[in-house]
């Protein structure tokens, strides 16, 4: 009866239901104005909020309602048969609202109290908060009734950025369906296209959802219009909702039980699970986050991973409710934990797959791939003394990122440090800055670089990520670097600055193509190396914010590349050289030569700074002496006396520089590896 009476009391809903045409419903959408929409808020909850078993009650419902929503969350762990089970992920470009309509689900299902109940839920890194962006991908049981039969409903979050797309696939290949967020003033972005494409691939059932509605801003119409065109997705039955108002959630709840299929069921196979994460606690050693595919897992059980061929005994198995809670069995299409006391990550890799020791299965899962850096950067400590703890750092950190890897390295100019490598510039960052913050270190970053393949003339190859492990020009039969394929979307009037872009980053332009009348897509193949730099920064400026880029690596490719190297007073300074393309190696060595003179004090000497390709210098500069005024006794006499003075100061500034050595300052160093990010 209380639904009812807020029926009637309610507006003209903003949502597109299943059951109506998206036409239809978008008329009236534009027909309300924002005022009225504002003004029935309040009112409007009643009825987006059911107070039914499986829905967190919203300001202004019934005591009854609240309790009732309540106990459904808390029944979140009774079984349901498999074919009651819907597991599926959430999609989305970088702030379309993925992280707040994943609060709003866990909400509305009661799974989380309006007390527990705080902003971005599944993100718990302050990094991911302050960000804005889900680095570490969650998983949530939720309890959801539609029409009178109970549900489980199983959300796998994932990280939006290209860097962690493999651990997006696998976790898309631990559930059925897909929501695909669109933010509705933005519109189908970079990442969007990348994500969408992931999930078809794992062959998921997508369900389109337009976001935030309610903003001023707002052209539902015109995006529906371009997922259709751009995607090519049915978009008649399109939800319009906005996670942060409440609109439209029941009615994505009920599109996830209707149109998301439920697991296989396989029950009775040999286990095989999916490993989609895992972290590393302290107590328990590595937690592994994974989806049952067949079979079933019982906690005692003992497990094996087929592809590091480790096995242990299952101390603990669960569920993510979001927190972990306790059970004793796990069947085919249900998502869970495991805690088996596992000492290292890398025994329990994401995409491996879990079988019983005992019983196992005659296959792994599909799609496993070892996690491959792609970029590389020396980390330096400021004070040589946090050597130490920098290593102690980079190994609790590798205990929960498989992906990242370290090696000592020694340079001359700042010390003891490791080369670390990555799988991209975000990356990179956070890992930077984690070790900053949790470890409170102070680190020195050098230019970031990527992996080059040398082929040498006696037939051998050689995986190169640092200048000074480069053969000598006459042992290189060829250099390769790796290429990635760009596609950038963006608003028609920057197509030119970002054609500007590409092309002065050495890309080879491959198609352009507009996809809305006022957005266009261009698509670019250009080496990593270029875009490891400023590349970003550079896109975001010339387009004033307004593009989005993605990008994947699609192999290696010969190129005509050099090592450039920085003599100071004729000696080579090993931390400055660098691996550039011959084109680029005049303007490259220019600026270092020009910011380095600069920068280098003066000395009793004249010092000249060179950048060499081998033995050829192609830019230089020179540091002129202090020079002491010798003839300022001389006033007057004969010219010999003064030539004499002058001659015998040369012959000292002759014998100094012959033995003397030039300090380059840390602040030279810091000065131009923030140099070479912009100029490489």
């Amino acid at each position: 009866m209380a639904m009812a009476s807020a029926m009637d009391l309610s507006p003209p809903t903003f949502f597109l239901s299943g059951t109506s045409s998206s036409s239809s419903s978008l008329r009236r959408l534009s027909s309300i104005s924002v005022s009225s929409f504002r003004r029935h808020s309040n009112r409007r909850l009643h009825v987006l909020c059911q107070a039914t078993a499986g829905t967190q009650p919203q300001s202004g419902l019934s005591d009854s309602g609240s309790k009732l929503a309540a106990r459904s969350g808390q029944d979140r762990l009774l079984k349901v048969p498999i074919s009651k089970i819907r597991n599926f992920s959430i999609i989305a470009h970088i702030d379309h609202g993925k992280s707040t309509l994943a609060d709003k689900l866990l909400q509305v299902t009661g799974t989380v109290q309006n007390r527990d109940m705080k902003e971005q839920f599944l993100d718990n890194m302050d990094l991911e908060r302050e960000r804005g962006i889900t680095i570490k991908l969650q998983a949530a049981r939720m309890r959801y009734v539609y029409e009178d039969t109970p549900y489980c409903l199983n959300l796998i979050d994932t990280p939006g950025h290209v860097d962690f797309s493999y651990e997006v696939s696998r976790s898309l290949a631990a559930c059925e369906g897909a929501l695909l967020v669109v933010d509705a003033s933005q519109g189908v972005e970079a990442q969007t296209l990348a994500n969408v494409y992931l999930a078809l691939e794992n062959n998921l059932e997508i369900i389109p959802v337009v976001n935030k509605i309610d903003l001023p801003g707002a052209e539902p119409e015109q995006v529906i219009r371009e997922i259709e065109e751009v995607i090519g997705l049915d978009c008649s039955k399109a939800i319009l909702c906005s996670a942060k108002e409440g609109i439209g959630i029941t009615e994505i709840l009920d599109a996830i039980v209707q149109r998301i299929p439920p697991p296989r069921d396989t029950a009775e196979k040999p286990l095989r699970a999916l490993i989609f994460d895992s972290y590393y606690d302290p107590y328990r050693g590595v937690i592994v986050y994974f989806r049952v595919i067949d079979g079933k897992v019982k906690k005692g059980d003992k497990i094996f991973f087929m592809a590091s061929g480790k096995d242990y005994f299952a101390d603990e198995i669960g569920v993510l409710s979001p927190n972990q809670i306790q059970v004793d069995e796990l069947y085919a299409g249900e998502v869970g934990y495991i805690s088996a006391s596992i000492r290292s990550v890398a025994d329990a890799r994401v995409g491996d797959t879990i079988t019983t020791y005992s019983r196992k299965a005659e296959s792994s899962l599909p799609g496993y791939e070892e996690a491959t850096p792609m970029v590389f950067c020396g980390l330096f400590p400021v004070d040589a003394d946090q050597f130490p703890d920098l290593r102690d750092a980079l190994e609790k950190l590798q205990l929960n990122d498989a992906a990242l890897k370290f090696e000592p390295e020694t340079s001359s100019a700042m010390g003891f440090g490791f080369r670390c490598g990555f799988l991209g510039l975000l990356h990179m960052e956070i890992v930077q800055e984690r070790l900053e913050r949790e470890y409170n270190l102070n680190l020195i970053t050098t230019a970031p670089s990527v992996v080059y393949r040398v082929n040498t003339v006696n037939g051998d190859t050689t995986m190169c990520s640092n200048p000074s492990l480069l053969p000598q020009p006459g042992q290189r039969k060829s250099v390769e670097e790796p290429y990635v394929k760009i596609e950038l979307l963006t608003p028609k009037d920057y197509i030119g600055a970002l054609m500007e872009l590409a092309q002065d980053r050495r890309g080879e332009f491959k198609e352009m193509k507009y996809i809305a009348e006022n957005r266009a897509s261009l698509i670019y193949e250009l080496p990593l190396a270029e875009m490891v730099g400023d590349f970003f920064d550079q896109l975001k400026s010339r387009t004033k914010g307004y593009a989005s880029m993605e990008y994947s690596v699609i192999g290696y490719r010969e190129s005509d590349l050099i090592k450039l190297d920085i003599l100071i007073n004729a000696e080579l300074v090993e931390p400055l050289s660098t691996i550039v393309h011959r084109d680029k190696a005049y303007s490259v060595g220019r600026a270092l030569t020009q910011k380095l003179k600069e920068l280098i004090p003066r000395q009793m000497f004249k010092v000249p700074i060179q950048a060499c390709i081998g033995s050829k210098v192609i830019a230089s500069e020179a540091l002129s002496a202090i020079r002491k005024d010798v003839l300022a006794k001389c006033y007057g006499g004969d010219i010999s006396r003064k030539k004499k003075l002058l001659k015998k100061q040369a012959a000292g500034k002759k014998r100094m520089k012959a033995i003397g050595r030039v300090d380059v300052p840390q602040e030279a160093f810091m000065a131009v590896l923030k140099l070479e990010r912009e100029v490489l």
